[in-house]
């Protein structure tokens, strides 16, 4: 049986890629979990005992050789990285130090071990930063202009991997996420919305605090986002970026009365000041052409289906 290594996989993006695998692919699933990891159980509890864990840090080399030696993997989706922007605000350092230390570590590990897997660079649409609305939708050849710190770390671990796959011809797939709906991650605002919702439902609050919301997003269920990781890997080329998104194009703003509207109670808002970025990108609108014609890939869930599917899931935790 092959086997596919994740890392970050006790993360909110890693761990429900690690249920797909788990549930539709036939393949030996490990993990990268840090050694103080904190996550692994909440995220990772329903496939506990279906996948292998490999505790290391990956701003080890040391660990991360062993660690690539134990796994053997056939495929790598390096997801592992630190990814708040709020965080990347305050400790720009720390963001840039780890985000480009593990991807660099992570492919020379793969390097001296002598293993020729397929590697899924994980990477994301920030990396354009803000674009004009006549420049969309964004294809792969916009120039790349990161405006903050999260987003250059993650050009930087891009172009990282490209150079592995030009200078020792490693197999590298290199793709661009935009937005996604993903309850386990709870700074991102569909999961705050979402949230503070319930919490306003059970009476534990009396207001919705938001930031912006102007912004435009083009949305994809984090379920949808998980499964092209692995259909890039059989059907994209190596060496090249593809764009992956969903077909719900929203404001952030919409989107939050898209929630209010499925509330158990009305639901009051208000602009937080904190909440608004230095810096933000506004406009997110990607083609995606280039990867539906290499793999004919379509969406399974509908706006409908990740907004039932964001309250749900705060409604379930007590």
């Amino acid at each position: 049986m092959k086997r596919a290594l994740i890392t970050g996989i006790a993360g909110s993006g890693g761990s429900h890629l690690a249920e797909y695998l788990v549930d539709n692919e036939d393949i030996e699933v490990h993990g990268v979990s840090r050694w103080h990891s904190t996550t692994s159980n909440a995220n990772l509890k329903r496939i506990k005992d279906d996948i292998i864990l490999h505790e290391c840090d990956l701003n080890d080399l040391s660990a991360t050789i062993r660690t690539i030696e134990a796994a053997k993997p056939d495929y790598i989706f390096h997801l592992a990285a630190h990814a708040n922007v709020h965080v990347c605000f305050s400790n720009p350092i720390a963001v840039l130090q780890n985000n480009i230390n593990n991807t660099i570590n992570l492919f020379e590990a793969i390097r001296i071990v002598g293993i020729d897997p397929i590697i899924q660079f994980c990477g994301t649409s920030e990396v354009y930063g803000q674009v004009d609305k006549e420049n969309t939708p964004i294809t792969e050849q916009h120039p790349l202009q990161p405006v903050n710190i999260y987003a250059v770390s993650k050009l930087t671990q891009e172009k990282i991997a490209s150079s592995y796959y030009h200078s020792y011809g490693m197999k590298t797939i290199l793709t661009r996420m935009f937005a996604y709906i993903n309850p386990r991650r709870g700074d991102i605002f569909s999961s705050a919305f979402a949230r503070k919702i319930v919490e306003i439902e059970r009476g534990e609050r009396d207001v919705l605090t938001h930031g912006n919301l102007e912004s435009v997003r083009t949305l994809i269920d984090v379920r949808d986002a998980m499964e092209t990781y692995w259909i890039a890997c059989q059907k994209c080329e190596y060496g090249v970026p593809y764009n992956i998104g969903g077909e719900s194009i929203i404001s952030v703003g919409d989107f939050l009365e898209q929630l209010k509207a499925q509330a158990n109670v009305p639901i009051r808002s208000m602009v937080d000041k904190k909440l608004l970025r230095p810096v933000d990108v506004t406009l997110q609108i990607p083609d995606v052409s280039k990867f539906i014609n290499a793999t004919g890939w379509k969406p399974r869930y509908s706006l409908e289906d990740s907004v039932d599917f964001l309250l749900n899931h705060y409604r379930g935790i007590k």
